[in-house]
């Protein structure tokens, strides 16, 4: 003990993140929506520490016709399969159009995961998370804070920066650079 405080002894080993899945039964299931235009590493890392929640997560690209977006629904899914390949059927990934609360209801989920990068993400989420509530009293929203090395990422500046011929390697898993580069090249 130091003052008062309990000091644990530091481990040579690296920690296994907490499974707190325990902690919420009937719980198994939750999704996780967004366009990933592209999937970025703050995607990424929310729906991996989600899993420790979560047995199970559904990751819904939304389907909006109206929304111009550099890649189809199809190369968004491929792309998450492939990022999220090593986790068998703890994440399920999938399309959805129309409400979200309906497509949740048609899952089984009743949680949504909202990431949050800045205090000013959290005024457009706690509406939306305050309308899904009242469309479905079922749905609870849970937000997870992006961890501070991703609290700057954004879809919309790593397209703004490949466009640009820039390098976005450290803002997007492997699978994705490419696939922007691939892109960008035509």
């Amino acid at each position: 003990m130091v003052n008062g405080v309990r000091v644990m002894p530091k481990s040579s080993k690296p920690q296994k993140p907490k499974d707190f899945s325990r902690l919420a039964p009937g719980r198994e299931s939750a999704i996780f929506p967004g366009s990933f235009d592209p999937l970025t590493n703050g995607h990424s890392d929310i729906i991996r520490r989600s899993l420790t929640i979560f047995s199970r997560v559904t990751v819904a690209v939304l389907s909006n016709p109206n929304k111009n977006t550099l890649f189809s629904v199809e190369e968004r899914l491929e792309l998450l399969e492939e990022e999220f390949s090593d986790c068998d059927d703890k994440v399920i990934v999938a399309s959805f159009s129309g409400l979200l609360v309906d497509y949740a209801a048609t899952i089984g989920a009743n949680i949504i995961i909202r990431g949050l990068r800045a205090v000013s993400d959290y005024d457009y989420e706690a509406q939306m998370a305050l309308m899904n509530k009242s469309l479905s009293e079922n749905i609870e929203t849970l937000f997870l804070v992006t961890r501070e090395e991703n609290s700057y990422i954004s879809s919309s500046l790593v397209k703004q920066i490949a466009s640009m011929n820039g390098d976005v390697s450290k803002f997007v898993p492997k699978a994705v650079a490419r696939a922007l580069t691939r892109k960008r090249k035509g």
